[in-house]
C-alpha cells in the first residue's frame, strides 16, 4: 500500500467526496490525478497530498433578508495546496453550487499556478445561492456575512480571494471592506478584482 498509487476511488472515501459519479467534479479531478501520477512516477505520498484538500471549510450564512426574515445559506472556501504560496481562487455565486465542486476547482487552481510557475497555491469560495433572486442589500448582507465567515482563514499571506461565476469587482468591494474593518487597517491585498478606484488593476 505504501509504495502503490492509491485509486481515485479510494481517495475520494477518504476525503468525503458525496457519491463517485462521472458526473462529479471531485472525483473527476482525482481520476485525471491518479492517471497522471502513475504515468510520471509520482511518489504515492506526493500523490496523497495532491489528492487531499489541505482545508474544507463550511459555513452557514444566516441573512436577513428585505422583508424581514431569515435566509440561511451555504458557503465553502477550500484551499487546496498552499506549498508553493499563498492560496488563490475565486468565490462563485451559483444554486448548483457544492463541496466537491469547489474542491475540484480549488485543486484545478493548484494546477493552473504550478503551470505558469506564479508562486501561489490553490484555492476556491462557493456559495449556494441565485444572486438574481437577491436584492442588492439581501446579496451586500450576504457578501459580508462570508467575508466575516471565511475571513480567519484568508489574508495575503495564507489565501487571497478573487472574482468567479456571478461575482464582480463590486462583491469584491464588500469583501476588501469587511475584511478591513476585521483587521482594523485597510487591507487591498486581501483580495483581487477590485474596482480600480479602490486599487484593483485594469
Amino acid at each position: 500500500m505504501g509504495t502503490m498509487i492509491p485509486s481515485a476511488e479510494e481517495m475520494f472515501r477518504i476525503t468525503g467526496g458525496a457519491a463517485p459519479s462521472e458526473m462529479n467534479p471531485w472525483f473527476n479531478f482525482l481520476k485525471l490525478l491518479e492517471r497522471s501520477a502513475k504515468v510520471m512516477g509520482l511518489d504515492p505520498g506526493y500523490y496523497k497530498i495532491l489528492a487531499t484538500p489541505k482545508r474544507v471549510l463550511e459555513v452557514q450564512l444566516p441573512v436577513k433578508m428585505d422583508d424581514g426574515s431569515i435566509e440561511v445559506f451555504v458557503g465553502w472556501r477550500v484551499q487546496h495546496n498552499d506549498a508553493r504560496g499563498p492560496c488563490k481562487g475565486g468565490i462563485r455565486y451559483h444554486p448548483a453550487v457544492n463541496e466537491d465542486e469547489v474542491k475540484a476547482l480549488a485543486a484545478w487552481m493548484s494546477i493552473k499556478t504550478a503551470v505558469v510557475d506564479i508562486p501561489y497555491g490553490g484555492a476556491k469560495g462557493g456559495i449556494r445561492v441565485d444572486p438574481h433572486k437577491l436584492s442588492l442589500n439581501e446579496l451586500e448582507r450576504l457578501t459580508r456575512r462570508f467575508a466575516w465567515a471565511i475571513a480567519p482563514i484568508i489574508g495575503v499571506d495564507r489565501d487571497i480571494p478573487a472574482p468567479d461565476v456571478y461575482t464582480s469587482p463590486r462583491e469584491m468591494a464588500w469583501i476588501y471592506d469587511t475584511y478591513s474593518q476585521i483587521v482594523g487597517y485597510p487591507e487591498p491585498g486581501v483580495i483581487t478584482g477590485k474596482p480600480l478606484e479602490l486599487g484593483g488593476s485594469e
